[in-house]
């Protein structure tokens, strides 16, 4: 698929780009190179090819899900200005 110069100039007018004809020219050929690069390949077989979740074949060792700090409401609600219910009382930052 090629990408022209018209199309480069198109989309440089509607993002309200200046570009000088050597810069057309040269974008348009490098998006016609990037579109030759996902034509070739888009023709790969990949039918037989199981997807990845990630490009290495590793497992994340992962810790056991359990709480290392104990509830310290009470003693931290004593350090606050206000607090009601449990909850700790701010000054409404949004109206």
């Amino acid at each position: 698929m090629a990408f022209d110069k018209s199309e480069v100039e198109k989309v440089a007018q509607l993002a309200r780009l200046h570009m000088s004809e050597s810069d057309v020219e040269e974008v348009a050929a490098r998006i016609t190179d990037i579109l030759a690069l996902i034509d070739q390949m888009q023709s790969v077989d990949t039918e037989s090819v199981e997807p990845l979740a990630h490009p290495l074949d590793m497992t994340q060792r992962l810790r056991p899900d359990v709480a290392t700090e104990s509830n310290r409401r009470d003693e931290l609600q004593q350090l606050a200005p206000e607090t009601e219910n449990g909850l700790f009382l701010v000054p409404k930052v949004i109206e």
